[in-house]
């Protein structure tokens, strides 16, 4: 294949990859949106294949290594709940960066096959690009690897603040941009690797002290990450369609980065300098105080929402730990045949990744057109009889909109104190990942639904036969 015909076909792989991701941007066209996604991806693996023209020996190891892959992702894709999808995301972050590390460490130990001079005598640009690429990629690995463990579990989700973090973190900074400027003059596989060193390292120390209630934006950062890594890499391996999928997911991370923060009220910096919020509170009301709450049952729940003219349904990470979408779905269907308005309303940051609520939605079946985001719905709470929340916390929290002294304050929520009545399904009165006391849960207009999600919903679609 000659070089020209290549250069063709990445563009036309680069133009697919665009079209995908605008297809992605809206759940009607997600599906076709992935199709073109993966059209692309296989016209540019198969452009560089053709294009290298391996040895038998070396197209076997390719076919080996796709197929060893191939069926591992298929088996994940299979088993893997939706609710752990987030720390998949975050699994899979971590293998783009390590793939970045390896690639540039072929590169370095075996530059003439990537058309980048000779061991010893390597191109100084592509040293450069080298170094940047393998630097992100490490820090996108380790980071994803602490992300992955806070999200799954394994570690906790609350902030762990080293003393004297910042210090350390811009002395490897320092450090980092003097080694890479010294490797690109002098190419010495010893400085390479400490690159790499400092930036696992670097990868840890940036994670670690972000708390669980940024994690959204640890996510889309770290997809930002991976695909900057991919684009160096590219420009290392002088292959267009690397460099242009790399700069469209680092660039479009960078952006879905930027409104989790606005949706957050929070900077990118001050993420990065230390999150806030972690593990969720006590299993009961233990700090309630003097506080009381109104407890409903789902008979009463039943009542209200099907005497309502008008039902908005707020779902949160709980409906996901219950796998609750299906009954509410059904829910929500027996509600439209009474008679009544539903909607449902979604917080930029509701649930552990971006997207993560519309996911759950769209494989119950939930219409699209049903679903709102938060500043397209925010002002029908006033009019609404009932809002349903379900498994939100923070961002239905009051505190963030009228309490000046709260960590959360000035992070736009979900208005749902302004209906009528507010439904709050909850495991318990324990606080969410940030770490913070509802203050919704005591309103006067709030019940309190204490109950696992999936049973307390299912109750109610009982209900609603009688």
């Amino acid at each position: 294949m000659s070089e020209s015909t290549a250069a063709f076909l990445y563009l036309v792989s680069g133009v697919l990859f665009i079209l995908a991701l605008r297809g992605l941007s809206h759940p009607t066209t997600s599906r076709q949106g992935n199709v073109m996604g993966m059209v692309g991806m296989a016209i540019a693996v198969l452009t560089t294949l053709f294009l290298a023209e391996p040895s038998f020996g070396g197209l076997l190891l390719i076919v080996v290594g796709i197929a060893i892959g191939g069926t591992a992702g298929a088996v994940i894709a299979r088993r893997i709940a939706m609710t752990a999808m987030p720390q998949l995301v975050a699994a899979f972050h971590s293998l783009v960066g390590l793939a970045a590390v390896m690639v540039a460490a072929a590169a370095l130990y075996a530059p003439e096959s990537m058309g980048i001079g000779t061991i010893g005598a390597i191109h100084g640009q592509a040293l450069v690009e080298m170094s940047i690429g393998v630097a992100i990629g490490a820090i996108t690995f380790t980071g994803s690897v602490i992300a992955f463990l806070k999200l799954d579990g394994r570690m906790s989700g609350k902030p762990i603040m080293l003393p004297s973090r910042h210090a350390i973190n811009i002395a490897l900074g320092i450090l980092l941009v003097v080694l890479v400027v010294w490797f690109a003059a002098s190419e010495s596989h010893v400085l390479f690797w400490l690159i790499v060193l400092v930036s696992l390292a670097l990868g840890v120390l940036l994670i670690v002290p972000i708390g669980g209630a940024d994690m959204p934006v640890v996510v889309s950062m770290l997809n930002s990450y991976s695909g900057w890594a991919a684009a160096g890499i590219g420009f290392t391996l002088q292959n267009l369609a690397l460099i242009i999928t790399g700069a469209l997911v680092g660039s479009s991370g960078a952006i879905l980065s930027y409104i989790m923060c606005k949706g957050m009220n929070r900077s990118f910096v001050s993420v990065i300098l230390g999150g806030f919020g972690g593990d969720s509170g006590p299993a009961g009301g233990e700090d309630m105080g003097d506080r009381t709450i109104k407890q409903g049952s789902a008979e009463d729940a039943a009542y209200l929402m099907a005497n309502a003219s008008k039902v908005i349904i707020v779902p949160g990470y709980g409906m996901a730990v219950a796998q609750a979408q299906h009954a509410l779905r059904e829910m929500a269907d027996k509600l439209k045949e009474a008679g009544v308005e539903v909607k449902y309303a979604i917080h930029p940051v509701a649930g552990r990744m971006p997207g993560h609520m519309n996911v759950l939605l769209a494989e119950a079946n939930v219409p699209y057109d049903d679903v709102f985001e938060l500043e397209d719905i925010n002002s029908e709470f006033s009019q609404s009889d009932v809002a349903f929340v379900i498994g939100a916390n923070d961002v239905t929290n009051p505190a963030a909109r009228d309490d000046k002294s709260s960590p959360i304050y000035g992070m736009p929520i979900l208005n749902v104190d302004q209906a009528q009545t507010c439904l709050f399904v909850k495991r318990s009165l324990g606080s969410g990942y940030a770490g913070i006391d509802n203050t919704l849960f005591y309103k006067d207009n709030t019940m309190m639904l204490l109950a696992d999600a999936k049973k307390m919903v299912e109750d109610i679609v009982k209900a609603l036969d009688r």
